[in-house]
């Protein structure tokens, strides 16, 4: 993979935000079929366009505003954090290595996209204050102190290590946090940056079909790439990945958010994340408050494996335990009201039980050359179970993908 090494993503040199592909398609380029309308196929559709290639996404749905189930892309909190572990922390190794470097890829490309107030407004991306709680001194936990350690030496800009920050973000004391820092970090509002995407994308050229796929994509690559007159296959099916690449391993990690109006008429507007993350939490217990857009407050969360149903309410008892605990960290939440037009969001999180997957299918084909049978490679490349961090790594995985699409 040193190819993919060699040649990072940087917005302005191999990533362009013009409404064309940075390079043009001949009519001899190769078609790429980009299976999945969320965040990972839309950017990954994104940045093979601005190679050169032909892309057609495929999505039984896409980003959509009304009142029925959104997309997980939609749904998602997307709060950066280096590595995620916002809802569930990395223990795989590889997992742990690759998601360091695909964030700080990603972490680039929007605080460059924020940097521009127009593109910041039409993008739906701002760069913010993200404070980071612990409930003992970091020097009496060596993981977080190294993950700390990191943070100061990645490039993330604005870090600040002070417990301080627990009194000036008005934190009660007597929820039990000592430690803390902060540092920039984007702040996404996800429907309008889903919109902003799909627009992107298809002034650059993508054609999008609604379809739904059923089945084994290597079962079924023949008829796809035939049918698409795809040279290759990229699945950024998420959970569906469960069916479509036939991973077991694959699962629900079911999550939600209660939204309140945060105009400052009913507690002082807030404008930082505050967040105590999975891998402190006692009993997986998150805090998760995060401004959404300039309106929009964010009360999390839960994170529940194995999960499938969409069924929860504001009455759910594990709703209800989550805006207390909000409550309780935060004085003041208890008087915010919910968004009236939407006052809940949920969706399942695409986890894998191993790592993210992003690499080719390892499963050979028998074919016919010639009267003769022999085995190729597949040519269905994966991208999938970001679980709750395909904001984040979004742009890191689509590199990726693209250095095994070259390859």
């Amino acid at each position: 993979m040193s190819s993919i090494l060699d040649q990072p993503l940087i917005l302005g040199e191999n990533l362009s935000l013009d409404p064309i592909p940075q390079q043009a398609p001949t009519a001899t380029s190769p078609t790429i079929l980009v299976v999945g309308g969320g965040v990972t196929g839309l950017i990954t559709a994104w940045v093979l366009l601005d190679r050169g290639y032909h892309v057609t996404v495929l999505a039984s749905r896409w980003a959509s505003f009304t009142d029925e189930q959104r997309l997980t892309s939609q749904v998602a909190g997307a709060l950066f954090e280096y590595p995620p572990a916002v809802c569930g922390q990395h223990t795989d190794e590889i997992s742990l290595s690759n998601s360091k470097r695909w964030c700080m890829v990603t972490y680039n490309i929007w605080d460059e996209i924020a940097s521009d107030p127009n593109r910041a407004a039409i993008s739906g991306v701002q760069m913010k204050s993200s404070n980071f709680f612990f409930p003992c001194p970091l020097e009496e936990d060596s993981k977080q102190l190294l993950k700390m350690r990191e943070i100061e030496n990645s490039g993330i800009r604005g870090f600040n290590r002070a417990p301080s920050l627990i009194q000036k973000q008005g934190i009660d004391p007597r929820y039990g946090a000592v430690d803390a820092y902060e540092h920039l970090a984007p702040i996404i509002d996800t429907d309008r940056a889903m919109e902003w995407l799909m627009v992107l994308v298809q002034s650059k050229g993508a054609k999008f079909v609604t379809e739904t796929i059923h089945g084994d994509l290597y079962d079924q690559e023949d008829e796809l790439r035939a049918r698409f007159e795809a040279d290759v296959i990229v699945n950024a099916t998420g959970l569906a990945s469960h069916e479509l690449a036939n991973d077991k391993t694959c699962f629900p990690l079911r999550g939600a958010l209660i939204r309140i109006i945060n105009d400052g008429t009913d507690f002082p507007k807030l404008e930082s994340s505050l967040a105590i993350t999975a891998d402190v939490a006692h009993d997986n217990e998150i805090v998760f408050i995060v401004p959404r857009n300039d309106n929009i407050l964010l009360l999390g969360g839960i994170a529940q494996p194995h999960e499938w149903n969409l069924d929860l309410t504001l009455d759910s008892p594990e709703i209800q335990r989550m805006r207390a605990r909000c409550e309780a960290f935060l004085p003041g939440l208890e008087f915010g009201r919910t968004d009236p037009d939407y006052p809940l969001a949920q969706g399942l999180r695409p986890y894998r039980e191993r790592n993210v997957r992003v690499e080719r299918e390892l499963r050979q084909r028998r074919v016919m050359v010639n009267g003769r049978e022999r085995m190729e490679p597949s040519r269905v490349v994966h991208s999938y179970g970001q679980g709750g961090a395909g904001w984040s790594l979004s742009f890191g995985c689509a590199a990726d993908v693209a250095g095994l699409v070259e390859d």
